[in-house]
This record gives C-alpha cells, structure tokens and sequence, in this order.
C-alpha cells in the first residue's frame, strides 16, 4: 500500500509561483511512475503531468507545458510540481497520483492506483 501526501498549496498573485510537493510512503517509490492531476470547481478532474520512475522522462499537459516542471527524488521517496508563470485558470485542487502498471506517461486517471488528498491552489488575479 502507497500513501500520498500533498502539500505547497496557497495562494497566489496571477505571474507567482509555487511548489508543491507529495511525500510518498513505503519502499515501492522508486517503481512507481507518478503524476500531477488537478480538479477546478465544476469540472472535470485533468492530468497536468507525469514523470517516469528514474526521472528521466517527463510529460506534460499543453495547458502547463513550458509553465509547470515535474520532478522527483527517489531518494526522498517525493515527487515536485514547479509551476511558474501562475494563471487565475490555475485555480484548482491538486492531486498526486502513483502508476504501478500502466505507461509512465498514462494521463487517464484509470491508470492511477494510488492518490493523495489533493492540496489547494488558488491563484488570484
């Protein structure tokens, strides 16, 4: 069993930054591919990004490309969202979310087996 905890959300100007950060627990971490997903108020819960289980390979929703980095560090068993140049369509709750069997790059949220409890990031403007 893999347990996720989220944190690094706030409150933010519009053009701000933040980072949030999910703490994963157990030894299964380094097997794990993981993922950022995010869920504004009426809609649809949407991937934002996915990094493979080395690091090595990243992917990102075109929405965030070029603003959001996703990183990880396997010897901390946490995985990062960097997200920079924030946008008030930002403003939603962010989940991490663990793959143990799909393509590291899967962006359906079927693909997830584990989640956290999301943090909230409200970017105003």
């Amino acid at each position: 069993q893999v347990q996720l905890v989220e944190s690094g959300g706030g409150l933010v100007q519009a053009g701000g930054s933040l980072r949030l950060s999910c703490a994963a627990s157990g030894p299964t971490f380094r097997s794990l591919a993981m993922g950022w997903f995010r869920q504004a108020p009426g809609k649809e819960r949407e991937f934002v990004a996915s990094i493979s289980t080395s690091g090595g390979s990243t992917y990102y929703a075109d929405s965030v490309k070029g603003r959001f980095t996703i990183s990880r560090d396997n010897a901390k068993n946490t995985v990062y969202l960097l997200m920079n140049s924030l946008k008030p369509e930002d403003t939603a709750v962010y989940y991490c979310a663990a793959n143990s069997m799909g393509p590291w790059f899967a962006t359906r949220d079927a693909s997830y087996d584990y989640w956290g409890q999301g943090t909230q990031v409200t970017v105003s403007s």
